[in-house]
């Protein structure tokens, strides 16, 4: 029996989103890694800009390789960019496994990151462009939740093996062989995949782009109402855009274009700046200094199973709620949890020997904060920004939003262990302070992207009021979408547009 539309592309969507598995993965294993004695041995340093270098190479390399991949991505395609990427990362995979020192290891994490920065644009970038409208950001989600399934496996493999292996080279080797294995299918068979039909229409392949959109929505009916109607919409959307400057000028001489690309490197930066790579990457320290050092990797383990169950919340959910609430609501519970974490961390500093309970404490609100990032916050950094772009630019502009989230990941990577040691609990009021106000530029600036297609996201953000409160743009129903998309194809046949330049000009603003 044939595969539904709705599964069909789901798990196309969940097939390039083992990209996202392999940052997780990196994002957890490091932790292990770090606290491994061979490893130690192996690197020979102590130095805390070394140890917070290896960390931040990865992300140094993610920010080089964001916006080359939209070249790829635009010129040859979403799958071919998928595909290189794959195979850059087990180059860099194949030598921090092999590594013999700091610097063999801090060139394979760069090597890694360069196609990590590649798979954040493009896998985010694929999902957004085959997905049906109506559950765009339940595919889109994928990405956040894939990334907590890498975590998730690097958690209880880095565990396993510190307790296992502890001591000998096996214990941080076999973790980061393992990395390579996600990157596999991405190298030998994304070619089975569809092609992004948005990017076969920009290149005039017409009939192609619509084949696709019918394979992807309708089992292959070409005729079907709703492959018609997003048809007509993406047709109309990309004649419009056909004269325009489709260069990186395009970006920069438009002010509305630019103030989207703005919105877009505020959220990658608000993400880090809630903490969340901080815990991540220094997971053992963290934990210890409130009094779990023997238990240490294994409450980051347990924080990786909240984090996955998070995302599974954010998937099952984030289309029926949209995108304002989670990220305004989100940070409001981020400042609050890393308030009360802050005045429990307190107690561990400056001599002082807190409780049990006030560890305990501490470790309960890391795991609400992470449940809640990982159902609110993290995946809506990469839902949005594809949201909100023109089909000329998005490859181009979203290699820039994600370039800020790995400047802004490598910062915290870099500062945290010093920042660790020189101010110790004091750290984490820049958390909370920074959550609290994320979620008021959000609630002033974030227009609401559920339910509408991707063509309609220019229109409103061109027109509306920037200040979100004032403007007047009508929410629309999820179920809604798809109903009024079909009802726009009828015009299809009759030579009458399914949608009118008033309308795509409008969009109800």
């Amino acid at each position: 029996m044939a595969l539904s539309p709705a599964l069909y592309t789901f798990l196309c969507a969940c097939f390039v989103a083992n990209g996202a598995a392999i940052f997780g993965y990196d994002l957890g294993v490091i932790a292990y890694v770090l606290a491994a004695p061979d490893f130690i041995a192996t690197i020979n340093t102590t130095n805390d800009n070394y140890v917070g270098f290896i960390v931040s190479s990865l992300l140094l390399g993610a920010a080089v390789g964001s916006v080359p991949s939209s070249y790829i991505a635009d010129i040859w395609g979403r799958r071919v960019a998928l595909t290189v990427a794959g195979v850059i990362f087990l180059v860099g995979g194949t030598v921090q496994t092999a590594t013999q020192n700091k610097e063999m290891m801090m060139a394979g994490r760069f090597i890694g990151g360069l196609a990590i920065g590649q798979l954040g644009v493009l896998v985010p970038l694929y999902q957004s462009e085959i997905a049906n409208p109506a559950v765009r950001g339940r595919l889109t989600a994928t990405f956040q939740f894939f990334l907590g399934v890498g975590a998730f496996v690097a958690g209880w493999i880095g565990y396993g093996t510190s307790k296992g292996s502890h001591g000998t080279a096996l214990e941080w080797r076999l973790p980061l062989a393992f990395q390579m294995l996600p990157a596999l299918p991405i190298v030998f068979l994304t070619f089975i995949l569809p092609e992004s039909p948005r990017w076969l229409a920009m290149k005039g392949r017409d009939e192609d782009a619509l084949n696709t959109l019918a394979r992807l929505h309708a089992r292959g009916d070409v005729n079907d109402d709703l492959v018609q109607g997003e048809y007509q919409d993406m047709k109309l959307s990309i004649d419009q855009e056909a004269g325009l400057d489709k260069s990186w000028s395009n970006i920069f001489r438009d002010t509305v274009n630019m103030r989207k690309v703005f919105y877009g490197i505020v959220l990658q930066f608000s993400v880090q700046m809630t903490g969340v790579s901080a815990i991540q990457y220094y997971a053992n320290d963290v934990y210890t200094s409130v009094g779990f050092a023997k238990n240490a990797l294994l409450i980051n383990s347990i924080n990786n199973v909240v984090g996955l169950l998070g995302e599974a919340t954010c998937i099952a959910f984030l289309d029926r709620i949209g995108r304002r609430p989670p990220l305004i609501f989100g940070n409001i519970i981020s400042g609050i949890t890393f308030a009360v974490a802050t005045a429990m961390a307190k107690q561990f500093y400056g001599g002082a020997a807190g409780t049990r309970g006030q560890g305990i404490c501490f470790v309960a609100m890391i795991y609400i904060y992470n449940f809640t990032f990982s159902a609110a916050i993290g995946p809506l950094s990469w839902v949005y920004p594809v949201e909100i772009m023109q089909n000329n630019i998005r490859a181009k502009a979203t290699g820039i939003t994600t370039t800020a989230s790995w400047l802004a990941n490598f910062m915290i990577g870099q500062v945290s262990p010093t920042a660790f040691k020189q101010i110790g609990w004091k750290y984490y009021l820049v958390f909370t302070v920074c959550s609290f106000t994320n979620a008021l530029f959000f609630y002033l600036f974030f227009h609401e992207t559920r339910g509408r297609t991707l063509e309609e996201m220019d229109g409103i953000i061109r027109h509306a009021n920037p200040i979100v409160p004032l403007s007047k743009v009508e929410r629309i129903s999820y179920k809604d979408r798809e109903r009024e998309l079909a009802e726009r194809a009828h015009g299809a046949g009759t030579g009458k547009p399914s949608i009118t330049q008033e309308e795509k000009a409008t969009y109800e603003v």
